[in-house]
């Protein structure tokens, strides 16, 4: 990576994570605190936790699409401070309904798809797939810290801090964003400008990012269902007491990123990226075969679990990667909207359906019931068509005013076989996203001479 894709990747990672922070510290806490809550039953407390899902996979679209007119900085600014606006909402309330409103509030500043599609803006296409795999290890990384941190918060200065703490979090995460994070200047030409709506639709009709919507939303229904069970079958099956959980998450998922590299720096190569996924997807259904086989045996969990993790985090690297670069240059923020959608909708209904089954069928039903999901998505990816994924050509374009650098950038995005070119003024580089079986190389290079 270059200093500014460096520098952008882990500013906006670390803003990721200060958000997530914020969301999954009150999971291992919240149902004890909420018990002396006015109006609390347990349906309302699992609407407390899930209410954000609900309201962030209802706007990831507005708010991604909206950034592709209005700027990704403006919009993962106004999610920030609802996000905070949120966070004080359920930090002043004395009642469940008072929690749910703030939660739901929370969620309406739904920014993960502009940050994902403002790291797309700010790296190469060779290096997309590293820096989306950054985000992925920040969420999970951030999601571990929460399990161990959350009850050591509680016990210090209690959720209602913790809620005060995540507003805090948040409007740091602006300082950052507006202090560190580079501003690109993206332009696409004329023409390429559609109604929103027209932009949706042509998203939706999409065959190959309706494969990877799908996909994003059988990855989480099935993590989201999965952990349904798993706690409750550590302590009752394997007989590990509920404090020690951490340990066994922490060596599991750290042991699965080491098995997950090999597999994301294979998938640089174009050619092999299909069946990179591929792999993926049949670890993942490995995974949930294990468990049904063995879930009453810890070593069977840890196994299952890893084998699982392993192909998770090639699919939370490899999926927005993807999206990013098989997305319209103009629709980039709408197409990451409706995979983020899919992904909370996903979310949401594994929680309910893990429940329904696990109530049903017990622990073996679920985990039966994932790895046939696993089947289905596995003949869905082998259906359908490769990607077709266009290259990045760099050109060194010396220091620019902003003018400049947005005149280049219109300049360079009319040159043939260019689909979007962004200019990092500060840098004085520009970033072409290119086909190569069209693209003018000698008149990118003749346009970037003329701006020198």
């Amino acid at each position: 990576m270059t200093s500014t894709e460096r520098r952008a990747v882990g500013a906006l990672a670390g803003i990721y994570a200060l958000r997530m922070l914020g969301l999954f510290l009150i999971l291992p806490v919240f149902a004890l605190y909420a018990e002396d809550l006015e109006g609390t039953t347990p349906f309302l407390v699992g609407m407390a936790l899930g209410a954000y899902g609900l309201t962030q996979a209802l706007l990831q679209i507005p708010f991604g699409m909206a950034s592709d007119r209005l700027g990704r900085k403006p919009m993962i600014a106004a999610g920030l401070v609802i996000f905070a606006a949120g966070s004080v909402v359920a930090a002043l309330a004395d009642s469940i309904h008072g929690v749910i409103a703030g939660r739901a509030l929370q969620g309406m500043g739904a920014i993960a798809a502009v940050v994902i599609a403002l790291t797309a803006d700010l790296t190469r296409e060779i290096q997309r797939t590293k820096a989306m795999a950054l985000l992925g290890i920040t969420i999970g990384a951030t999601f571990l810290l929460s399990l161990i941190l959350g009850p050591v918060f509680d016990n210090w200065f209690g959720v209602r801090g913790i809620f005060w703490m995540t507003a805090v979090l948040a409007l740091g995460g602006l300082v950052v964003l507006f202090v560190v994070v580079p501003t690109p200047i993206s332009t696409v030409s004329e023409r390429h400008h559609q109604p929103a709506p027209r932009q949706l639709l042509e998203v939706l009709r999409d065959g190959q990012l309706r494969r990877l919507d799908f996909g994003i939303f059988m990855l989480h229904l099935m993590l989201t269902a999965m952990f349904v069970v798993v706690p409750v079958a550590l302590v009752q099956e394997a007989g590990m007491p509920a404090a020690d959980h951490w340990k066994f998450y922490l060596w599991v998922i750290g042991l699965s990123v080491l098995g997950m590299v090999p597999l994301v720096v294979v998938s640089s190569r174009k050619h092999l990226v299909r069946r990179v996924f591929v792999t993926a997807v049949v670890l993942i259904g490995i995974g949930q075969w294990v468990l049904f086989l063995g879930h009453e045996r810890f070593a069977y969990l840890a196994v299952g679990l890893w084998v699982f993790f392993v192909g998770f985090n090639v699919l939370e690297a490899l999926l927005p990667s993807l999206v990013s670069r098989i997305a319209p240059a103009h629709s980039k923020g709408g197409a990451v909207g409706v995979y983020n959608s899919a992904e909370f909708f996903g979310a949401f209904l594994g929680g309910a359906a893990g429940g329904l089954v696990y109530g049903a069928y017990g622990a073996g039903g679920v985990f039966a019931g994932c790895a046939l999901l696993a089947l289905v998505w596995i003949a869905v990816a082998l259906t359908g068509p490769a990607p077709r994924l266009l290259d990045t050509h760099l050109i060194e374009v010396g220091p620019l005013g902003a003018d400049e650098a947005r005149a280049l950038a219109r300049r360079l995005s009319d040159v043939p076989g260019v689909a979007e070119a962004v200019v990092v003024a500060e840098e004085g580089v520009a970033y072409l996203k290119v086909d190569g079986r069209t693209f003018d190389r000698a008149a990118a290079d003749r346009v970037a001479a003329g701006a020198a």
